[in-house]
C-alpha cells in the first residue's frame, strides 16, 4: 500500500475527512502516473523532422554525439574558445561554449516536449522531439 492511501486511510479514521472525500483522494492518486515506479529512459536521438508538400526533411542525430561534443568543448583552451563564441555571435549564434556542461544538455533534451517550432507556410509540418 502506498504512502499517500495510507495517508488518506488514517485521515479517515481519525475523522478529519469524510468516505466520500477519502474516495475521491484515492480516485486521484489512482489517476496520477507513478513517478517514482517507471524509470526515465535517456534519450538516444533528437530528431527533426519537416514535411512540407514533396520535400520532406529527417535528421536523426545521436545524442551521444551532442554529449560527446560538450564534452569536447570543455577541452578548448580558453583563448581559442573565446575565438569560437565570437565567430558564433557574428553568425548570429549566442552561446558561450564554457558555459556547455553534460547537465544543461541533459536539461535540455528533458524540456524537448515543450519545444514550439513557428512555420511560415500553413502546410508545412515540423517536428523536433526525441526518442
Amino acid at each position: 500500500m502506498s504512502e499517500h492511501r495510507q495517508q488518506i486511510l488514517q485521515m479517515l479514521s481519525q475523522g478529519q475527512i469524510t468516505v466520500e472525500e477519502a474516495e475521491n483522494l484515492i480516485a486521484a492518486l489512482e489517476k496520477e502516473p507513478a513517478s517514482d515506479a517507471t524509470p526515465k529512459v535517456k534519450a538516444k536521438f533528437i530528431r527533426v523532422v519537416v514535411e512540407d508538400g514533396p520535400t520532406k526533411v529527417n535528421v536523426r542525430v545521436p545524442m551521444q554525439l551532442l554529449r560527446a561534443g560538450v564534452k569536447l568543448a570543455s577541452l578548448i583552451p580558453p583563448h581559442a574558445r573565446m575565438q569560437v563564441d565570437s565567430a558564433l555571435r557574428e553568425h548570429g549564434m549566442q552561446i558561450d561554449l564554457s558555459q556547455l556542461k553534460p547537465e544543461n544538455l541533459e536539461e535540455l533534451i528533458d524540456h524537448l516536449n515543450d519545444l514550439t517550432v513557428d512555420v511560415d507556410d500553413k502546410n508545412a509540418k515540423v517536428r523536433v522531439f526525441s526518442e
